[in-house]
């Protein structure tokens, strides 16, 4: 895409799960006319707008067009977007690293909601879409604002991190706060040994069974090995762009997902059943993180559910140019009502 265009907005004072952010920063970007129905975008788990997480879906001629729809895309608080978006890494003293207070969906729900209505004067969101955390943040817009809403698009998610999910995300999460360097989040330099092994054990969850069987990790001749794919896939990103606590902060955000946590009482099938937006589900055959059973289970309580199931190899990645294509195909209709 072109140049970015990265804002920020500053809520002040922000009540959030675990306490209170003195001087909460929410960065977002927008894309097309305000006048076009409103499609908010955040991100998910290891994505940042400033190196184009969003790029995929949002263009010209692609399925979230700007000459057709407004779109707002945002990052999660504790995702370090370039310096500003709170989170571990850049809060001052006393919530500096470690200290940093623990964030919900919710709150980053609210602090979406307080962009689009105080910033940018949206009155409606026409859909709320997302992959992984994104998906449930999606999830979440339609149990904070129900009336604000109209449709959700998930994708590869779920409204609730299932026990098996929560339990995979120990894994790294123990191997990072474990490491020799780590230090107990006091780390003067970038905890090498931690986020190396953070990143080794997320990978083996991100893609599919088959996938490994079938050696498609060697993604076409990139690759000469199974090591070789791990240093770079597994390693990379996490050292090139993340913080070690923002890292570990957020992934509690994903663990502690839970849209009835947020309404009914942690009534899990009361809270799906409220729902009032329409909504498409679209999960992976081979996810090893968001069961495409729960989906199934999902489905069973919305008043206005679609399922699509996404029929791949890739896991929850679904990266491979057909599964991306097959995505946008589905969500391009939900948005036509077709």
């Amino acid at each position: 895409m072109a140049e970015r265009t990265l804002k920020y907005f500053h809520h002040g004072r922000f009540k959030v799960a675990g306490g209170v952010l003195p001087d909460a920063v929410t960065a977002y970007e927008t894309f097309g006319d305000p006048s076009n129905p409103c499609i908010v975008y955040p991100t998910c788990y290891g994505a940042k707008l400033s190196l184009g997480a969003q790029d995929e879906l949002v263009g010209e001629d692609k399925v979230l067009d700007p000459r057709k729809y407004y779109v707002v895309t945002f990052s999660l608080f504790c995702n370090g977007e370039c310096l500003k978006s709170s989170s571990p890494s850049n809060t001052p003293p006393p919530y500096n690293g470690p200290y940093f207070p623990e964030i919900s969906y919710e709150d980053n729900i609210r602090a979406q909601y307080a962009v689009l209505t105080k910033a940018l004067g949206v009155k409606k969101v026409y859909c709320a879409m997302g992959l992984s955390m994104g998906g449930q943040q999606a999830y979440h817009w339609a149990a904070v604002y129900p009336d604000y809403v109209e449709k959700i698009a998930v994708v590869v998610s779920a409204a609730r991190t299932s026990m098996h999910n929560r339990c995979i995300l120990e894994g790294p999460m123990a191997a990072l706060v474990a490491s020799k360097d780590f230090e107990g989040g006091h780390y003067t330099s970038p905890p090498q040994h931690g986020m190396r092994a953070f990143g080794r054990i997320l990978l083996g969850w991100v893609f599919g069974q088959t996938w490994f069987r079938e050696h498609k990790y060697l993604m076409s001749g990139k690759y000469p090995d199974l090591q070789s794919f791990m240093r770079e896939e597994a390693e990379t990103n996490w050292l090139l762009n993340w913080d070690a606590n923002d890292m570990l902060h957020l992934l509690k955000t994903w663990q502690n997902g839970d849209i009835s946590q947020v309404r009914d009482n942690g009534d899990y099938e009361k809270a799906l059943k409220s729902i009032k937006a329409e909504v498409l589900l679209l999960p992976s055959r081979t996810d090893l993180f968001f069961a495409p059973e729960d989906s199934d289970i999902e489905l069973s309580l919305l008043q206005k559910g679609t399922l699509v199931q996404i029929d791949t190899d890739w896991g929850h990645n679904c990266q491979d140019q057909s599964d991306v294509d097959f995505v946008c195909m589905q969500i391009g209709k939900f948005l036509l009502n077709q």
